[in-house]
């Protein structure tokens, strides 16, 4: 089953294994700040999103489509993405309780059928497609009254981040990470599409300021820093940010 149109199939760029950090970075040392990530994103939606259970829809969900999030049976998750093999993975896994292929911003679903849309480290892919402005609206159409967009995507004012839109511009991200289409994003730029679309009040939050390439004692000693990143000016200089847009009544 597909839920959107087939006019203009959305694909990430191609990845290389064979480029400087994965060829320097051990995977233990990834695994360990990818559970920190999680836990952190799961603590701070948990205490600030004020949603204890409903329909989520992850867009772009991959083969992770947000359970350690939103846990059954109190929230039911429709998973969406573009590569058919993702979307038939998680069918045989279960990792959802349904999953349809489909395009961010031209999902033909009914409107006002989710109390929550996740993007989790997707728009900044897309980014380097095209503009956010469609998944943003697209958003606000399918959250039902007093529902919320959450979105968690490495932030551009972080030094990592600065690094990256730097490989970005001269040409160099892929032989330094693998592919040219992540695209860190700006805290002001997704406040401003969040706005733009109607959904406001919106929050932002910092999930981590620590980086997964780090020494995993150097992760352990700036992991304290991670609970400043619900203060205001603190926020917008996480690594990865959490946004909460909400749909208001």
């Amino acid at each position: 089953m597909s839920a959107s149109s087939p006019s203009r199939p959305a694909t990430s760029e191609p990845y290389s294994p064979d480029n400087l950090l994965d060829r320097v970075s051990r995977r233990s040392t990834l695994e360990r700040q990818y559970a920190h990530m999680m836990a952190r994103e799961r603590a701070l939606t948990q205490r600030r999103l004020g949603v204890q259970r409903g329909d989520v829809l992850s867009v772009g969900a991959g083969w992770h489509p947000g359970r350690h999030i939103f846990p059954s049976p109190e929230f039911r998750i429709t998973a969406v993405d573009s590569d058919p093999a993702k979307v038939a993975g998680i069918r045989q896994t279960n990792a959802a309780d349904a999953a349809l292929v489909g395009v961010a911003g031209q999902l033909a679903l009914p409107p006002a059928s989710f109390d929550v849309v996740l993007y989790r480290l997707v728009l900044h892919h897309i980014a380097f497609q095209g503009p956010l402005t469609p998944c943003f609206t697209e958003a606000a159409r399918l959250l039902r009254p007093g529902g919320a967009l959450v979105a968690i995507e490495p932030g551009a004012w972080h030094p990592v981040g600065l690094g990256l839109a730097l490989a970005n511009r001269v040409g160099i991200a892929p032989a330094i990470h693998g592919t040219p289409d992540d695209v860190p994003l700006s805290p002001r730029r997704l406040l401003v599409e969040a706005h733009a679309a109607g959904l406001w009040p919106a929050e932002l939050h910092a999930v981590t300021y620590t980086w997964r390439r780090l020494a995993p004692a150097l992760q352990t000693a700036l992991a304290p820093l991670d609970e400043l990143g619900s203060r205001s000016r603190a926020a917008p200089f996480g690594h990865t940010l959490l946004l909460i847009a909400r749909r208001t009544p």
